[in-house]
C-alpha cells in the first residue's frame, strides 16, 4: 500500500510531527449540545435518540458516523471544502450553509453495511451485530487522530455469544479512514465487510479496491452531487467477494481481526470530481 502507511507509523510514533490535529469527534444526546465520552445502551438501538444518529469524526477530507442501531453502518459526510465542519454543522448543515460550500449528507446507507460497515458472515447469509446485551458508543481525540469506536456485547453467532468491536480511525493529513473489526471471543469468526451502491452509481472492481462514483438517492442534501466511495482492503484476508443487489460483501478468512480503508470524494472536490480521477488515484494502492 502507498507509502503514507510509512509516514502514518512515523506519525503514530513521533506525534510532534504533525503541527496541528485537524481531527474532530462528536457523541451526544439528539437534544443537548453536551458532548460525551461513552454511551451505552442495553436495547443496542439509540438511533433517534443521539444527534447523528451515533458517534462520529472527521478530518478535513470527509465526515463518518456509525449508526447506534443493529445496523452498525458507516456513513459519510462529503466535503467540498478542505476544513472541519463537525462541531458547528452536527452534520446537518443549513440550505444557506450548503449554497456557500459546506458539506452534505449526500451518502445514502439504507439496509446496507454503507462504506466499510462490519458484520458477521455465518457461511450462508451476513449476521447483523445484534441483538446485544449491551452496545457502546465511544469517541477519542489524540494526538494527530481522532476515533470512534462501537463495542456489541453479547452477539450471537453461530451458537455462541460474543463481543465484537468496530473502530474507525481519521488522521491529520492523510485523506483515508482505517476501519478495524476486532473478535474479542476464544474463536476466530468469519467477518463481513464491504461497500453498498445504487442503481445510478458507476462501480468499479480493482485488484485491492472496489469503489463507486454517482448521486446516491438522499433527499436530506439541500441539492444532490455525485459521490465516489472507495473501499482498499488487502484480497489475502478474504474467501469471497460477493456482489448483491445492493452492495458488495468481502467476506473475510477466519480471523479475529479484519482492517480496511475507506475514503471519499466529490465531484465539487477538483483532484477527485470524476470517476476516472477517483479510480486512478484508488489504483495507486498496491
Amino acid at each position: 500500500m502507498r507509502t503514507f502507511l510509512l509516514i502514518l507509523a512515523i506519525g503514530y510514533i513521533f506525534p510532534s510531527g504533525f503541527s496541528q490535529n485537524k481531527t474532530a469527534i462528536s457523541l451526544k444526546w439528539k437534544d443537548s449540545e453536551k458532548q460525551e465520552a461513552e454511551i451505552s445502551s442495553e436495547t443496542g438501538n439509540l438511533y433517534n435518540k443521539l444527534g447523528h444518529h451515533g458517534p462520529a469524526i472527521e478530518n478535513e477530507w470527509l465526515g463518518l458516523r456509525i449508526y447506534f442501531d443493529h445496523k452498525v453502518a458507516i456513513d459519510v459526510y462529503n466535503k467540498s471544502q478542505t476544513r472541519l465542519e463537525l462541531l458547528e454543522a452536527a452534520w446537518y448543515p443549513t440550505p444557506e450553509q450548503q449554497k456557500e460550500g459546506w458539506g452534505a449528507d449526500q451518502y445514502k446507507v439504507g439496509s446496507t453495511v454503507g462504506l466499510g460497515g462490519v458484520r458477521l458472515w455465518d457461511g450462508e447469509k451476513p449476521v447483523f451485530l445484534n441483538p446485544v446485551k449491551k452496545r457502546t458508543a465511544r469517541v477519542f481525540k489524540e494526538a494527530n487522530i481522532s476515533y470512534m469506536e462501537m463495542l456489541s456485547e453479547g452477539v450471537p453467532y453461530k451458537g455462541d455469544s460474543i463481543d465484537i468491536l468496530v473502530r474507525v480511525t481519521v488522521f491529520s493529513g492523510i485523506r483515508e479512514a482505517k476501519v478495524e473489526a476486532f473478535a474479542l471471543c476464544d474463536k476466530p469468526v468469519h467477518f463481513l465487510t464491504g461497500i453498498n451502491y445504487h442503481k445510478n452509481t458507476q462501480t468499479r472492481q480493482g485488484d485491492n479496491f472496489i469503489c463507486t462514483w454517482g448521486i446516491h438517492p438522499e433527499d436530506v442534501a439541500a441539492f444532490q452531487l455525485a459521490i465516489g466511495a472507495g473501499i482498499i482492503y488487502n484480497p489475502d484476508d478474504y474467501e469471497q467477494v460477493i456482489k448483491s443487489d445492493k452492495e458488495f460483501q468481502l467476506i473475510s478468512k477466519p480471523a479475529k481481526y479484519l482492517a480496511t480503508w475507506i475514503t471519499s470524494a466529490s465531484e465539487r472536490d477538483v483532484s477527485f470530481n470524476t470517476m476516472e480521477k477517483f479510480v486512478e488515484y484508488l489504483e495507486e494502492y498496491k
